[in-house]
C-alpha cells in the first residue's frame, strides 16, 4: 500500500505503535486520552504501517476487506465511499478452524460474501475498469469475518477505524463456487452461534448487490495504490449486523453458496 503522508508524521507513528501493541497484547487502547486527531489520509498511512509491521513479522498479504457496505451505515457516518482494510494469512482460519478468544479484545462476528480473483490486478492502473474486476472473479463463497476493534468499547470515528485496519481480526471462507453459476444479488443469509440463530439477512444488504462493491474497490485501490494478486480474497461486506463472538461453533449459511464454519474457543489456543 502506498504511503500517503510524510514518513515523519509523528501522529501516524504514535497511532500505529499503540494499535499494534493493542492487537498483540489483546489490550484495548483508550483513544480519548492523548490520542491525535487524524485525517483520513493519515489514517490510511497508519493502516499501511500497521500492516507492514505484520508483514515484517512474517505474515503474507492474502486479500482485502471492504467496510461500511451498508448504505444506511454510510449515511450515518456521513460518507459516500466504503473503507478498505488488508487481510493477512495470520488472520486466515481454515473452514472449521478455531479462533482463540483469549487473543482478542472484544470480538464480534459477521456473515460475509467473499470473492476470489483468478489473476493479478493492479488497482492503480488507470486503464482498469470495473468490468475487468468482475471478469477476473473465479470464485465466490460464504464467509465469516471476526472483527475486533482495538479501541475500548468498540468506540471510534472514521479515521480511527481505518487506522485500526477496519477492525480486521480473522476470517474464513467456505467452498468456492463458480461466480457464473449463481446469482448472488438476493440470497438468504443465516448466522448461527452454538446452534442458535443469531442473525438473519440477505446479500442484498451489501449495497443492494455484492457486486456493487467492485466500483468502490477499484476507486479505493486506485487512490491507495493497491494490488490484488491472483488468488486474493476480498470480503465484500457483512449481510447482517455484527454479533459478539462467544465460545462455540459459528456457522454462516448463504443460500446457493453453502456454508462457512469456525469455532470460538476460550483461551490458550491459537487459531488453527
Amino acid at each position: 500500500m502506498r504511503d500517503v503522508v510524510s514518513a515523519r508524521d509523528t501522529a501516524v507513528e504514535l497511532v500505529c505503535s499503540r494499535l499494534d501493541e493493542a492487537q498483540r497484547s489483546a489490550t484495548p487502547v483508550r483513544p480519548q486520552e492523548d490520542w491525535p486527531q487524524l485525517s483520513l489520509d493519515q489514517a490510511y498511512a497508519a493502516q499501511a504501517r500497521l500492516v507492514d509491521r505484520r508483514l515484517q513479522r512474517g505474515e503474507q498479504q492474502v486479500g482485502l476487506k471492504l467496510g461500511f457496505t451498508s448504505e444506511a451505515k454510510m449515511r450515518q457516518m456521513g460518507i459516500d465511499e466504503l473503507i478498505i482494510g488488508v487481510l493477512t494469512d495470520g488472520m486466515q482460519v481454515p473452514d472449521g478452524g478455531r479462533v482463540d478468544l483469549g487473543t482478542l479484545v472484544h470480538p464480534r462476528v459477521e456473515p460475509e460474501v467473499a470473492f476470489r480473483f483468478g489473476r493479478d490486478l493492479d488497482l492503480a492502473d488507470a486503464a482498469l475498469q470495473v468490468a475487468d474486476l468482475q471478469g477476473a472473479l473465479d470464485g465466490v463463497a460464504a464467509g465469516i469475518e471476526v472483527i475486533d476493534s482495538r479501541y475500548e468499547g468498540f468506540s471510534f470515528d472514521l479515521p480511527r477505524v481505518v487506522a485500526d485496519n477496519t477492525s480486521a481480526a480473522a476470517f474464513t471462507t467456505g467452498e468456492w463456487v463458480d461466480p457464473d453459476s449463481v446469482q448472488i444479488g438476493e440470497l438468504a443469509v443465516t448466522l448461527s452461534i452454538a446452534g442458535a440463530v443469531a442473525a438473519e439477512g440477505s446479500t442484498a444488504a451489501i449495497l443492494g448487490h455484492p457486486l456493487s462493491t467492485l466500483p468502490h474497490l477499484l476507486s479505493l485501490g486506485r487512490k491507495l495504490g493497491l494490488s490484488v494478486p491472483a488468488g486474493s480474497v476480498v470480503l465484500a461486506g457483512a449481510a447482517t449486523a455484527a454479533v459478539p463472538l462467544l465460545a462455540g461453533d459459528v456457522v454462516v449459511r448463504v443460500a446457493g453458496l453453502g456454508e462457512a464454519h469456525l469455532t470460538g474457543v476460550d483461551g490458550g489456543e491459537v487459531a488453527s
